[in-house]
């Protein structure tokens, strides 16, 4: 039984889920995907997801605006639209699938990208959409919004045009209080903080014993727990599935 939960810790990312989880899920739905189908990767940076729609016509959209050190692969990949994603230069119905992956925090209107994701996808196209609902400040300073509720995918995604709309959570609330947790230790590990030397000197033993707890204990009870958590209200995020209304493209 130890072997077993031994391995199944060391495949499962402990202390890091969010990133993992959500490229399994882009993996899974490409899967879904026919061949040939027409694939727009709107906020697509440096285009980590190209490689999972190598069966399909591809294209990418950005506006372009960030910094190469923002991005996830250090520099944008090819663009092939760079605009504003409330407008993008296509045709209506132009794509049978819009992925689109931490994108919404960072648009000003975001009821206005997805009324756009609409209108560029086909009658039956599908929709795959992440989004936190809770996170730090990153990719500053175009991050406008804290995160999005199921409650929001469901009004405007429907509000928009679409049906059949599926949300799954990203792990659940106690995995969300460990990486919270992970992150407190990194934070305030010995010379991190700006704290003068006497406060430094008397904070090293308090950190000590705070760190098997917080960045051991914690994870690892999170992870085995996390599984009945059944409000997952604190979820890191969503991974949302939807279908533009008319006939199906078999996307």
């Amino acid at each position: 039984m130890i072997a077993r939960l031994r391995r199944r810790l060391a495949r499962s990312d402990l202390w890091s889920y969010n990133l993992r989880n959500r490229d399994r899920w882009v993996a899974e739905q490409a899967r879904l995907v026919r061949s040939g189908a027409r694939v727009i990767d709107v906020g697509a940076g440096s285009a980590p997801y190209r490689c999972h729609f190598s069966h399909c016509s591809y294209k990418t959209q950005d506006f372009g605006g960030l910094e190469d050190a923002q991005l996830r692969h250090g520099g944008y990949d090819q663009i092939d639209f760079v605009c504003d994603a409330r407008s993008i230069p296509s045709a209506d119905g132009a794509f049978d699938v819009v992925l689109c992956t931490e994108v919404l925090e960072h648009h000003p209107e975001p009821i206005a990208v997805v009324r756009e994701f609409a209108r560029i996808l086909a009658p039956g196209g599908r929709l795959l959409v992440t989004a936190p609902l809770g996170s730090g400040i990153h990719q500053e300073p175009h991050h406008y919004y804290g995160g999005y509720t199921p409650f929001w995918y469901r009004k405007f995604l429907a509000e928009a045009g679409f049906h059949s709309v599926t949300i799954a959570a990203n792990e659940g609330s106690l995995r969300h209080f460990a990486q919270e947790a992970v992150r407190f230790v990194r934070m305030t590990r010995p010379g991190a903080l700006s704290m003068p030397l006497t406060a430094t000197i008397l904070w090293i033993p308090v950190w000590a014993l705070l760190l098997p707890f917080l960045a051991v204990v914690v994870p690892i009870g999170a992870y085995l727990l996390d599984r009945f958590d059944r409000e997952q209200r604190f979820t890191v995020g969503y991974h949302v599935t939807a279908v533009r209304a008319g006939k199906s493209s078999a996307a």
